[in-house]
């Protein structure tokens, strides 16, 4: 095709009309010579059945590509149906708008149109139509026509992983995989008549990631949520009293704003250490720890008070035995939960003598699932992938840092876990310092949100950054559905592309907290 002849294109994309057939058929008849076109009977029943779903780009008032679908409950065909049982015989009188599938029966585009891609244009259609009519996926039945030429030398399943590894390029299947489609099964006498496919089609399946079953007016999951991270300023702190006058006062300015979360850092609590200044520094924290059960029931009613889910930092927990460092998680509804950190550094070893814990979760929230990892802990991506691996959508770092190098540890690893798992993650740590508190002297902090690197998100992936070393509160948004976006259709897919035929990672026996 000549420039001056594409220059004297005019495409239009809309749904078929029955003036249309003449087109219609005479593409299906150009490109399937073994099968041959629909008749215009069984072409106005199509139309009659489900209009919005048969769509079609004219080129100066001539249909040059068409899209035929249906609407169906997937499960009163399953997987193994044939192309006359879904369609009904061409009648599309299966169709079923209380379905939750919109089924694909036909992609074609004319032959002197080829390499224009008119197809994907047809298919993002398609895709469109899928998310605004809110259904859960679309299925089709792909023909593998290129299959004929190696029939002798490979089974389907062979051919269909050499096309996938592109060894093969097979002009319906390549075609619909670099759309996006993932192969479910191969099923067999779907097209009796394709002798091409030797009777042979793909089962393949695109999902929407936007599809909601049951929209309720209220109490729905949210898509945006609003994170409220604190950066807490170290001071002279005489009482609980004193510490939670302080801390209600940040809770109620991040629920002010709305926030869905208010995070406060690593070791808050530790002003109410200065009071133990006589003491060695173990049995300063051991003795800190004392106030830890009283500050998490105070943190739960600030939370059903102010209506805002808070991620109470982080506080050491004595049993007598072993002293450990615990977050909360202090949901709205009035529950909570705890992570322990899993890994304590040499120093709060040495100088305290710490404990790891032994269990990672992630936890349901109204806003999201979450996952927390304690400062240290971050730096250890097997644990962000494991709590990827639970379908975690934002990471809560508290942590506390003294120097700048320590704190670039933390946030350059917070980095690679938003990346590398596909994930919102929040940290914040503590400013100002501590003269009489042994170990906890100095304080770095630069709260931050960070996300995945692609082009749904901030060009830096960081979503909001605080002054470095100021007392403050950060506020930001987080769109979970662009990280289903994100994890199906991301420029690269580092969940999803995983090599698990070479490597996995999995937990220890050892659960016990």
């Amino acid at each position: 095709m000549s420039l001056n002849q594409e220059l004297e294109h005019r495409l239009k994309l809309r749904n078929c009309r029955l003036a249309d057939y003449q087109d219609i058929k005479e593409i299906m008849t150009a490109i399937y010579s073994d099968l041959g076109a629909w008749t215009k009977q069984e072409f106005k029943k199509q139309l009659n059945a489900f209009p919005e779903g048969q769509i079609c780009i004219e080129d100066n008032g001539k249909v040059v590509a068409a899209a035929l679908s249906l609407i169906v409950k997937y499960d009163k065909f399953g997987d193994n149906h044939t192309y006359d049982e879904i369609t009904g015989n061409g009648q599309f009188d299966t169709h079923d708008y209380e379905g939750e599938t919109l089924y694909g029966t036909d992609v074609f585009v004319h032959p002197d149109y080829r390499g224009m891609r008119l197809g994907r244009r047809l298919y993002d259609a398609r895709k469109e139509l899928c998310e605004n009519l809110n259904l859960r996926a679309i299925i089709a039945g792909g023909r593998i026509p290129g299959y004929s030429k190696y029939a002798d030398q490979l089974t389907p399943r062979k051919y269909i992983e050499l096309v996938k590894n592109k060894e093969i390029y097979d002009p319906v299947l390549s075609f619909q995989l670099a759309n996006e489609f993932h192969v479910r099964k191969v099923i067999t006498k779907y097209l009796p008549e394709d002798t091409d496919s030797r009777s042979y089609a793909t089962l393949l399946e695109w999902i929407n990631i936007y599809y909601e079953k049951d929209e309720k007016l209220i109490g729905n999951k949210k898509s945006v949520v609003r994170l409220g991270i604190v950066q807490w300023k170290m001071r002279r702190t005489v009482s609980v009293a004193d510490l939670m006058q302080q801390v209600e006062f940040f809770v109620d300015t991040v629920a002010g704003y709305n926030s869905d979360f208010c995070m406060f850092p690593e070791f808050f609590n530790a002003p109410l250490m200065a009071q133990f200044n006589d003491m060695g520094a173990s049995d300063a924290v051991r003795a800190l720890s004392d106030y830890t059960e009283e500050i998490k029931d105070a943190m739960v009613e600030l939370a059903l008070s102010y209506n805002v889910n808070i991620i109470a930092g982080s506080m050491p927990e004595y049993d007598g035995q072993k002293l450990r460092n615990v977050s909360y998680l202090c949901r709205r509804d009035g529950t909570y939960e705890k992570q322990y950190k899993l890994h304590v550094t040499p120093d709060e070893a040495l100088y305290w003598g710490m404990q790891g814990g032994n269990k990672i979760s992630t936890f349901d929230t109204d806003a999201g699932k979450i996952g927390i990892l304690i400062c240290y802990d971050v730096e250890f991506p097997e644990l962000g992938r494991l709590l990827a691996e639970q379908n975690m959508d934002i990471l809560f770092v508290p942590f506390w840092t003294d120097t700048k190098n320590a704190f670039l540890r933390v946030s350059t690893c917070a980095k690679a876990r938003a990346i590398e798992n596909e994930c919102y993650v929040a940290i914040s740590g503590s400013v100002g310092n501590l003269p009489k508190v042994e170990n906890m002297d100095i304080q770095y902090s630069q709260a931050a949100v960070f996300s995945p690197s692609d082009f749904s998100f901030p060009h830096d992936a960081i979503v909001a950054e605080a002054s470095a070393n100021t007392e403050t509160t950060l506020i930001a948004d987080v769109d979970l559905e662009l990280l289903m976006k994100q994890r199906m259709q991301g420029s690269v897919r580092n969940l999803e592309q995983r090599r698990t035929d070479l490597y996995q990672i999995t937990w220890g026996k050892k659960t016990k907290k």
